[in-house]
């Protein structure tokens, strides 16, 4: 009770704060359950009140500014919420998309003082020279340093977290399962989209930003799975990211090499260097593309502030706290669909979501067939700039909507991503068609994995399977054999449970959903006072 009442609180400051901003965070037409209509109304005076404050500003800067207010971890629900335009609709997401990840940057002795505590000793035993910060965001700030090692000088760039966020994150988290859970409860139509699941992907995101260890080995992962690469005929000089010094890189701390490179979306400066943009664009979406396919690892924030060109005119990528895995299913999944609108294919395009289990098989295969053929068709032979991927997302969306289909947060993530990649590649060709570009890729996977080699060597992993199967036999048989015992007993004696432990059982049911109402109203209640207050009602 205690915990769903400090939840309440701070959703319900929320509220206010977004409120005070003029921001209104609940997808058009959506039907509301009681306490959050309660809740829209109590703050909707102080909206009104505060609309003259907001004139002339657009709705992305009102959402920023109230998130901004909020705290860290408001901005990355925003953030990511702006790939989910299934959950809050095209119009909301699409301005929470737009939200840049500034913030103002802490004090260098705070900085000073969390290398310190992060590499032991003093902060000059780790670096020779240490800047005032370059750029700060809701989770660290980075600072240009200078290491010198055996006599030898290195530029470098270090990434330092903000005092305290780990215990911001987790209060902020606790609210928001509540939040997800009372919506999961309260309005079914929810539960398709699994806003717990939601959370949890929120969760595991932040987790892997707040240890900077685990960006240092994306880093070096995709580092390994990258050597060896040569540029494609059409593409740039090619793919790179930075290196990594783990020697002073910890859990708050992380050290990599300073990149001298020209920001991609300084064309300009490009060109002037004799750069060609087609060729970087189409660098930039190939790469994403192999390393989703091939790989299974991908950087899943390539927007344009992350991506550097060097002297070489390889495309940099910096900033890898957002990364993407595909397990062997999913990529499948990627190929077969990219090759099937490529091809214009629809049937074997729909029937892969079939195999993978993302469409219901109480669903047609030939009428998922005709709304791909609803989604491909019309971009066939058209430029990217004649596309709107916003819309081609709605389109998907609604489709996962009709055909009963449950989120995927990887392949959420993936598509979020590739609209980025996309949108950079536009930036730099606006004639380049994805399709076109994406051929050889989808093309590759498909004769990799499931030509003659593929089948090959899914034949030697089955059979390495099939031995390892084999030597536990005698394991799987004694387990069967004692499940068949137990199994006999309770067919022959019933199940027993015992009348003190069904009416526990009937109590905390009971318990649970009398707290979880009142909580709810509560929630509604309290937005109600507080906006009394602050206008003096009460």
């Amino acid at each position: 009770m205690a915990n769903s009442i400090i939840n309440l609180a701070r959703l319900a400051k929320a509220g206010f704060v977004l409120a005070q901003h003029g921001v209104r965070l609940v997808p058009d037409g959506l039907k509301l359950p009681s306490p959050v209509k309660l809740a829209l109304a109590a703050t909707w005076p102080i909206r009104v009140l505060s609309a003259p404050f907001h004139w002339g500003k657009k709705p992305t800067a009102r959402i920023a500014s109230a998130l901004n207010s909020l705290g860290p971890s408001y901005i990355k629900l925003g953030q990511f919420l702006g790939t989910r335009a299934d959950i809050i609709g095209p119009r909301l997401a699409s301005e929470l998309s737009q939200l840049q990840d500034r913030m103002p940057p802490f004090s260098m002795a705070e900085a000073n003082r969390a290398v310190e505590d992060a590499l032991g000793g003093r902060l000059t035993d780790h670096y020779a020279v240490f800047s005032a910060p370059v750029a700060a965001a809701s989770i660290a700030q980075v600072h240009k340093a200078e290491t010198r090692d055996s006599g030898l000088s290195k530029t470098v760039a270090v990434k330092i977290l903000r005092p305290g966020v780990e215990r911001r994150f987790k209060a902020d988290l606790d609210s928001y399962y509540f939040a997800a859970a009372q919506i999961e409860r309260f309005y079914a139509p929810s539960r398709r989209l699994r806003p717990i699941a939601v959370i949890d992907n929120l969760k595991r995101t932040t987790e892997l930003e707040l240890d900077l260890r685990l960006e240092a080995a994306a880093i070096s992962e995709m580092a390994d799975n990258i050597r060896g690469d040569k540029p494609r005929p059409g593409e740039g000089a090619g793919f790179r990211v930075p290196t990594v010094d783990w020697r002073r890189t910890q859990k708050r701390v992380l050290t990599i090499e300073w990149i001298d490179g020209i920001p991609i979306s300084d064309h300009d400066q490009l060109k002037a260097r004799g750069f060609d943009l087609k060729a970087l664009g189409l660098t930039v979406l190939r790469a994403f593309l192999t390393h989703a396919m091939r790989d299974g690892f991908f950087h899943a924030d390539m927007h344009q502030g992350n991506l550097l060109v060097d002297v070489e005119g390889r495309v940099v990528a910096v900033d890898f706290g957002i990364v993407g895995r595909l397990g062997p299913r999913e990529r499948r999944f990627l190929a077969e669909i990219l090759h099937g609108l490529i091809t214009r294919d629809y049937r074997r395009a729909a029937a892969i979501h079939f195999e993978a289990g993302y469409v219901p098989p109480h669903h047609s295969i030939d009428v998922f067939a005709q709304a791909m053929r609803a989604i491909g068709e019309p971009i066939h032979g058209r430029t990217a700039d004649e596309i709107s991927m916003a819309d081609l997302l709605g389109q998907l969306f609604a489709y996962t909507e009709v055909f009963d289909m449950e989120t995927r947060p990887e392949l959420i993530l993936l598509q979020k991503s590739m609209v980025i990649v996309e949108g950079v590649a536009r930036s730099l060709d606006p004639s380049l068609n994805l399709w076109s570009a994406a051929e050889p890729i989808a093309k590759e996977w498909m004769e990799t994995n499931l030509g003659v080699a593929g089948r090959l060597r899914d034949a030697g992993e089955g059979a390495s399977e099939l031995a390892k199967i084999l030597g536990e036999v005698p394991v799987l048989l004694g387990q069967a054999e004692r499940m068949a015992v137990a199994i006999a007993t309770m067919a022959r004696d019933g199940v027993r449970v015992d009348a003190n432990t069904v009416q526990r059982i009937a109590d905390a049911d009971e318990r649970q959903s009398r707290w979880s109402t009142r909580a709810l109203w509560l929630g509604a209640a309290s937005l109600a006072a507080i906006a009394a207050r602050q206008f003096g009602w009460i």
